[in-house]
């Protein structure tokens, strides 16, 4: 018998790994929301990890564990193909040229710090969200994810920012862009958490799945294992 994927596994997967390219892209813009500086990923980064929340929840970490390599993978093809056009000769009429390599001629550092910290802090939420979930017997929904979501984006900017800003940004700066980062992806996961309970809920009934993780191995590598 073949395994299926659900269509809410399916679409959840879609917008996860959409969510991720986005916030990549996103990223090399640093913007000022009521005088708070801060890099525009913040606008859609934070629903890849209530997905992930979403995912390990209902299926478990395993599943998670599969998104999210998914996610690596589809951000690491889109960094090359973006290496690979900034690099090609462009068009002599063409003008866009140095608003292209800005956003796609990503500096290797930019790339290893990007993709190093998704890994961490995904895995991360994954791993505390589902043992919590074993921990609380199923129960405090609304505390494990915010608390796995403030692990998980507080591994990503500790990752993310020295890499990537480090001897760029001066040291004070470089903690203050890590600390609002930090409060405001986790201050999001909270205003939108009831949508995240209904649709968690909504998926559970759907799908007449409830996972608990008994006797999984944690071990990141292990993809087949879903």
């Amino acid at each position: 018998m073949k395994q299926q994927v659900s269509v809410p596994f399916m679409l959840l997967g879609i917008l996860f790994n959409v969510c991720l390219i986005t916030a990549n892209l996103l990223e090399t813009k640093v913007i000022t929301l009521f005088g708070i500086p801060m890099t525009a990923g913040l606008l859609v980064f934070p629903i890849s990890y209530i997905i992930n929340d979403c995912i390990a929840e209902v299926w478990g970490y395993g599943k998670a564990r599969l998104i999210i390599w998914s996610g690596f993978a589809m951000n690491f093809f889109v960094m090359i193909m973006g290496q690979i056009a900034v690099l090609m000769p462009a068009a002599d009429y063409w003008q866009g040229a140095e608003g292209f390599n800005f956003v796609f001629g990503m500096t290797p550092r930019i790339v290893l710090a990007s993709l190093t910290a998704f890994l961490v802090g995904s895995f991360l939420n994954a791993f505390v969200m589902s043992k919590m979930k074993i921990a609380h017997a199923g129960k405090n929904f609304s505390l494990r994810a915010i608390l796995s979501t403030i692990v998980g984006e507080t591994a990503d900017s500790i990752i993310f920012f020295p890499i990537a800003f480090g001897g760029i940004i001066a040291a004070p700066e470089l903690l203050q862009l890590m600390a609002v980062q930090i409060c405001l992806k986790s201050l999001y996961e909270i205003i939108v958490l009831p949508v995240t309970i209904r649709v968690v809920k909504a998926i559970k009934k759907m799908e007449n799945c409830d996972t608990y993780d008994q006797d999984i191995s944690y071990n990141p590598l292990k993809i087949h294992n879903v």
